[in-house]
């Protein structure tokens, strides 16, 4: 089927990102843009559009009102996702040579832009739940006992990263981890690429947006947790921590000089959405909607874990010891579509559009699916080997551009990698360029590619 074909295909349930559900829950008026004659909205940068980066024109305009609006210094609108206003922020965050800490669990975006901005990643190890096979949010204590050891490797620390929340919905108390970060004088960037709706404060009981609790950088992707196109994403910057200068430059370095005119309207209309009452009151009802259905799941035996995304449905598939990348293929064949099949788990993104009717036909295909497949023992998953905090051996840069040679998995024990070993999604990567690949390493690698088989290879490069 060709591309054209597969992008006009009807889906029974789209339980995927973009959170707009195929269109379902776009802002009324990018659904009205887009009935127009077709590529009518598809403009350059005349004088009265401007850009993201120009000082004039209603971008401009419209960027000085969201961040007013949402309380913040400045904002900048991204067409290359929330991957490229993280990287350009990371930029901006560190010269080359200076380090960054960050968790483990830090999306391979944030390497890349070590990578090519000469920064020294400094990874810090988070809590695991073995169980399912996630990385956990940590308190403050934990934050404390990484900076503890980070001061030990003797690197000069310009920033941290937090991410929160995590893919399948996870929270932190970010307000006591951003005080722990502005405690030792460091600016802080928040990857809340899945959390943009915590921008909208609806409800009492959901977690804040790291931007209340004084978060200097922080990155939304406007198409996983808001009713954005897929590519649109805002930075929110505040205080005086981080230069907006060198914000603008390294944007100007990584986002093209063509922004999509089409994706920049979606920025603003899908931020609107987010604060604006009509958009608010659509968004708790959402959520209402799909608390009714956690609990009707949960009453009907559906092995459901718990977050604190009320919009993500996270199966626990390990408990009857299946594996969610299985369970996937046989939710696809009875046109159920997750958005993250991993080892222990799948989770679904119910997004902004409705699903009254999903309940009785989710229950009806995983019975069907236990009944084909089997119950079997609850698995466990081997916590990763790292370090409280580690950072590769030798440069990511270096490693990356350096001579390679192709060794099988099994052997490349005391080699160092030039490339990332990254599952995708979630994205997390397992192995980064620079890291020495130790025999604990070796192992877990090798058994993770018994849960990843089509992710993980069974070579890997190295340094000749």
């Amino acid at each position: 089927m060709g591309l054209l074909n597969l992008l006009s295909a009807n889906r029974s349930e789209n339980l995927f990102l973009p959170a707009h559900g195929r269109g379902n829950a776009l802002p009324k008026n990018i659904k009205k843009l887009l009935k127009l004659r077709p590529g009518v909205w598809d403009l350059p940068e005349l004088f009265e559009i401007g850009g993201p980066l120009i000082s004039e024109g209603a971008i401009a305009e419209s960027q000085k009102t969201s961040a007013f609006e949402v309380g913040v210094d400045r904002c900048w609108y991204g067409v290359n996702g929330a991957t490229g206003l993280l990287q350009s922020s990371l930029l901006a965050l560190a010269r080359p040579g200076q380090a960054v800490l960050m968790p483990r669990n830090i999306h391979k975006s944030c390497i890349q832009a070590c990578l090519f901005g000469g920064l020294i990643p400094l990874l810090f190890d988070v809590p695991y739940l073995t169980d399912r096979g996630h990385p956990s949010p940590f308190d403050r204590k934990w934050l404390q006992r990484a900076f503890i050891k980070a001061k030990e490797l003797e690197e000069d620390i310009a920033a941290v990263v937090l991410v929160n929340p995590t893919y399948q919905g996870y929270s932190a108390d970010m307000e006591s981890l951003i005080k722990e970060i502005h405690s030792h004088s460091l600016p802080v960037l928040v990857d809340e690429a899945h959390g943009a709706y915590l921008i909208s404060q609806i409800r009492a009981d959901l977690p804040m947006s790291a931007i209340y609790f004084g978060a200097d950088l922080v990155v939304h992707s406007l198409h996983k947790s808001a009713p954005g196109l897929v590519q649109s994403a805002v930075l929110w910057s505040q205080g005086d921590k981080v230069d907006p200068f060198k914000i603008e430059k390294s944007i100007e370095l990584l986002q093209t000089s063509s922004p999509s005119s089409l994706l920049l309207a979606s920025c603003e209309s899908s931020i609107k959405e987010l604060i604006e009452s009509k958009g608010r009151k659509k968004l708790n009802y959402r959520i209402e909607e799909a608390e009714k259905l956690k609990d009707f799941l949960i009453n009907r035996e559906v092995p459901l874990l718990k977050n604190s995304d009320p919009l993500r449905i996270i199966l626990h598939t390990s408990k009857f010891g299946l594996s969610g990348i299985e369970v996937d293929k046989s939710f696809i064949k009875k046109r159920i579509i997750a958005e993250l099949a991993e080892p222990g788990t799948l989770t679904f993104c119910l997004g902004f559009s409705s699903h009254k009717r999903l309940g009785k036909k989710f229950v009806r295909c995983w019975d069907e699916i236990l009944q084909s497949l089997g119950r079997h023992k609850s698995c466990l998953f081997k916590r990763p080997p790292f370090n409280i905090v580690s950072k590769p051996f030798k440069p990511c840069s270096f490693s990356w551009g350096s001579n390679f040679e192709r060794v099988n998995l099994q052997d490349a024990i005391g080699r160092i990698s030039v490339e990332m070993v990254c599952p995708y999604p979630p994205g997390i990567p397992l192995l980064i360029p620079g890291e020495v690949l130790d025999e604990a390493r070796v192992d877990w690698l090798v058994e993770q590619k018994c849960f990843w088989p089509d992710q993980i290879p069974d070579f890997v490069r190295v340094i000749s």
